[in-house]
């Protein structure tokens, strides 16, 4: 990352997840490098993707756009957002970075096998990142109930938010 892109990051931090670790703000108008892992604060949770080039993220959608389970998918990085901040999670000590995240992210376009405790946005990241699923957020909800608790709290006021706005009533799918 060049200096002057370095220089128009800020610096926030993550409230979801066990290391609550300071990730840089995403300028829209900046270009991450390839692999780099990409950070959404949504209601109650973080949402994850790779950023794999020319404006575009890989994540798994699962539930972040509606309560229907969806694919892994690409998109552009406005959508991914979604309205909302979106930073640069450091990944230090990553055995795949650059070309190869984005080759693992794209091997599993499509696969629509997402599961919230064990296969979610951030257990597809760390494994295209790291080899293993592992999200520090289940991590955080499994060690401490009152996370977990006001997790499921956001998560079902945003849900019943969008049922009365839109008129919409769907099952969550496990």
């Amino acid at each position: 990352m060049s200096r002057n892109t370095q220089a128009r990051i800020a610096k926030r931090e993550c409230p979801h997840g066990a290391s609550a670790t300071a990730l840089p703000k995403l300028r829209l108008d900046t270009e991450p490098p390839l692999g780099t892992h990409l950070v959404t604060e949504r209601r109650g949770y973080c949402h994850h993707g790779i950023y794999v080039g020319n404006g575009k993220v890989v994540h798994y959608a699962g539930l972040a756009g509606s309560l229907h389970r969806s694919p892994v998918e690409e998109i552009t990085i406005a959508r991914f957002a979604a309205g909302h901040q979106t930073w640069m999670k450091p990944s230090l000590s990553a055995r795949f970075v650059g070309e190869d995240a984005v080759r693992r992210a794209r091997s599993r376009l499509g696969e629509n096998c997402y599961r919230v405790l064990t296969n979610n946005c951030e257990h597809f990241c760390t494994w295209c990142l790291y080899g293993e699923n592992r999200s520090e957020q289940i991590d955080e909800c499994l060690a401490h109930p009152s996370v977990a608790l006001r997790t499921a709290i956001s998560l079902l006021t945003a849900f019943l938010g969008r049922t009365l706005k839109g008129g919409r009533s769907a099952a969550c799918a496990a």
